[in-house]
């Protein structure tokens, strides 16, 4: 993030379609430079919110600022806004540079300087040499680049992405990723990202809102909204974690003692929640922060004994299903194979150990 001013301020806006309340009364700011991402299942909204700072859709209530202007009488090509969509929307009929300097058309800019400026993007996007040809001729993540490109080019104050990496596949992605996050630190530009994928929000974001069914659940950094989720929907969407049934026995300042049933008495941050003595609640564990051995640890503060249930080698690391007595679902186990805990990856029941420490576990409202 380069500054803290607000490029985006979104004031209680809502968005209906006849009954169908898409967008509940969404209030957020968006920092200048920041790269901010929408995230949540098909249907939450984020899309309709996207396209409503677009000015594609306008709001049943509320109002979108860009830059302290408000944005209600603005036209969609008069906002300081350019949009990248998942198709691309290369024109087949122009090559590279004609389709870069399309957006530059209505400016009446001298050929040279237009020249000048689409070389600078296509060395921008690592396309130099590339003007000449025509789409066909191109890969999905080099075309994926011009439509960057061609957003680019006239220096929006924000560019909003409609999942623009959904049709690569996974390794192209993943690559797409790391250059989309360069590109937009490069430039400087606040980006607003839609993406149903959590590993791509969580790569790229500075900042990210987590949407359900119309209303945004949290918004934090991507470290946060893993590691201290507010609500047991936001820690269920980002990522896998195992949820156990439990009730506070008393809060010692900053931790608190949890009674989690066959878990034993287990140790807990209590984070930014609000927890009384006797109040019901869920302990939350992540995959990773869990330890799986044959034995019983000897130096850990929190263990269960279980047995494997199945296991998926996936090949930097394994996943493990423990049953424990008394834990209705199978409890998730993570582990780097790098210094793999079990030898022989197969899913013949046998007992096995879980274990972790007091600072892995998460304690979130049970309501």
């Amino acid at each position: 993030m380069s500054s803290s001013d607000p490029m985006i301020s979104i004031r209680s806006v809502a968005k209906s379609f006849g009954p169908v309340r898409a967008v509940e009364a969404v209030s957020m700011e968006i920092a200048e430079g920041e790269f901010f991402s929408l995230l949540g299942p098909s249907g939450c909204g984020k899309t309709t919110l996207l396209r409503m700072l677009a000015g594609f859709e306008t709001p049943t209530s509320g109002e979108i600022f860009i830059d302290d202007q408000p944005m209600s009488s603005v036209p969609p090509h008069q906002r300081p806004v350019n949009m990248v969509f998942q198709s691309y929307a290369i024109f087949p009929h122009l090559n590279v540079r004609a389709n870069i300097a399309y957006g530059l058309r209505k400016q009446k800019l001298p050929k040279q300087q237009q020249n000048a400026m689409v070389d600078e993007m296509l060395e921008l996007i690592k396309l130099p040499g590339y003007g000449d040809r025509r789409s066909h001729e191109l890969s999905g993540g080099e075309r994926q680049r011009v439509a960057l490109a061609r957003a680019l080019i006239k220096r929006p104050k924000v560019l909003l992405l409609d999942e623009p990496l959904g049709a690569l596949d996974k390794q192209l992605r993943e690559q797409m990723q790391l250059e989309l996050r360069a590109l937009q630190r490069s430039v400087g530009i606040t980006f607003v990202f839609v993406t149903h994928d959590q590993e791509e929000a969580l790569t790229m974001s500075d900042r990210i809102a987590v949407m359900s069914k119309g209303r945004c659940l949290q918004i934090d950094t991507p470290n946060r909204l893993y590691e201290a989720p507010s609500n047991r929907e936001v820690a269920a969407f980002i990522g896998t974690i195992n949820f156990f049934d439990a009730s506070i026995k008393s809060v010692n300042g900053e931790t608190a003692n949890v009674d989690a049933g066959v878990l034993g008495e287990v140790k807990a941050p209590v984070g930014d929640g609000t927890f009384a003595s006797g109040m019901k609640v869920l302990l939350a564990i992540r995959p990773e922060k869990l330890s799986i051995e044959s034995k019983k640890p000897k130096r850990s503060a929190h263990a269960v004994e279980g047995v494997l249930d199945a296991a998926a080698y996936l090949g930097e690391r394994s996943h493990y299903y423990v049953r424990v007595d008394g834990i209705e679902r199978p409890i998730a186990v993570s582990a780097q194979n790098a210094h793999r805990m079990l030898e022989g990856i197969d899913d013949q029941p046998r007992p096995v150990w879980l274990s972790w420490s007091s600072d892995s576990a998460v304690i979130l409202d049970a309501k």
